[in-house]
């Protein structure tokens, strides 16, 4: 699957609908998908949003390493996909994303949809920019992660 590029700010309708960025549509009429999976980020306050195929693959290499007869194996399963949901993107590019995963994360109606290479990150505007790293703090992970 190729990458999804961009962050756009996008704005939820009264029925919780939002339109998927055209360049994310793109990205997916080319793999052929039109259902995401959607999950609360274990990290942030903020929903992971996988296109099938994605999710599939993602899950896949979670369950290969976990041993679900060792509780906290299964304890960490069970909590991982909890809440999980697949949506589709209707003929009008547009998903319904549910209100009580939305509240949970502290979304109202003004959004943004991050790209994050095959997977989209949804956040709540002020919470996206709250976690903005500087350009030094960039570079000191960056020399952190790669070194050697």
């Amino acid at each position: 699957m190729a990458s999804f590029i961009g962050d756009y700010t996008c704005k939820a309708d009264n029925k919780c609908r939002v339109v998927v960025p055209a360049s994310f549509r793109r990205v997916m009429v080319a793999s052929q998908q039109t259902f995401f999976v959607l999950r609360k980020n274990v990290f942030g306050k903020c929903i992971d949003m996988y296109p099938l195929q994605e999710w599939e693959a993602m899950i896949a290499g979670v369950r290969a390493r976990l041993n679900l007869f060792d509780p906290q194996h299964a304890a960490f399963f069970r909590e991982f996909c909890r809440g999980t949901l697949e949506v589709e993107m209707d003929g009008n590019g547009r998903i319904l994303l549910p209100r009580k995963m939305l509240q949970e994360v502290g979304i109202d109606k003004e959004m943004v949809l991050a790209a994050q290479d095959t997977m989209i990150q949804i956040w709540d505007v002020n919470a996206y920019a709250a976690v903005a790293v500087s350009g030094d703090e960039l570079g000191r992970m960056a020399t952190e992660i790669f070194k050697n």
